[in-house]
């Protein structure tokens, strides 16, 4: 009764939905979700804060946004699908995968050319040009939204073509940057939220890509249909929405769609 009690206070939205769940239910499995590369370290904080007022668990798989498309019309028993953008979703929804009225923007994300050696670059288009590195890291573009934005962005810049001997591409977003970070690749394009806290030591050089350059990278969150009476799938959706966790997502860089 206690925990009931601390829950009741701590979070209405989410006593509304889970206060209709009997204890058996409220005690079943991990709650597993899908979730884009990119939000890997957000959606760690927003788990386990959920779990502090709920005691519920939520267990993500982190992958490529087209590989967990893939893994979910494959029937992997994920309760949500937090993707890298928009057509994804929507394309579930159309599927009769996902219920369709869920289907929303949860976050826009941006783009980074990173590298871990501070002064390595300050403008990062000049270094594009110069072509003075010898390994450009990006994730694939056919999975990976930011992937897409980056190729986007060397498009722009009529760079795509010339660079293609230098590129070196990542199964997902998260070994696009891990190239970077181990110094396979000199450069990298990531996500401004995967470098957003670290610490100043290992900032290294950024360049924060004009939004110009690139589609807009619009990242929506479905509730899969074999969820859609799942009382805690339900109530973590609804906290994906909170306050306290668009705060969580703007400290990481990303915008929220109003």
């Amino acid at each position: 009764m206690n925990r009931t009690r601390r829950f009741i206070s701590q979070a209405c939205l989410l006593g509304t939905l889970l206060g209709l769940a009997t204890p058996a239910a409220l005690a079943d499995a991990p709650l597993h979700i899908a979730v884009a590369a990119n939000f890997t370290a957000p959606i760690k904080l927003i788990a386990a804060d959920f779990k502090q007022q709920t005691g519920k668990t939520v267990l993500p798989s982190f992958g490529a946004t087209g590989m967990l498309y893939a893994q979910i019309r494959n029937g992997a028993p994920f309760a949500l699908f937090l993707s890298a953008d928009s057509r994804r979703p929507r394309l579930l929804a159309e599927q009769g995968l996902a219920v369709p009225s869920s289907r929303r923007t949860y976050a826009i994300g941006r783009l980074v050319l990173w590298s871990p050696h501070a002064g390595r670059f300050g403008d990062g288009g000049k270094v594009l040009r110069a072509g003075q590195f010898a390994r450009l890291s990006i994730a694939e573009p056919k999975a990976a939204p930011y992937g897409a934005a980056a190729q986007q962005v060397l498009e722009h810049m009529g760079l795509w073509h010339s660079l293609q001997p230098r590129i070196v591409r990542g199964q997902s977003l998260t070994q696009a940057y891990q190239y970077v970070a181990s110094g396979n690749a000199q450069l990298g394009f990531v996500a401004l939220s995967q470098i957003a806290l670290l610490p100043p030591a290992r900032k290294g050089s950024q360049w924060l890509v004009p939004q110009s350059f690139y589609k807009p990278i619009e990242q929506q969150v479905v509730l899969l249909k074999r969820a859609a009476n799942d009382p805690t799938a339900k109530a973590f959706y609804a906290y994906l929405k909170s306050p306290k966790v668009e705060k969580i997502i703007r400290r990481y860089g990303y915008e929220i769609a109003r």
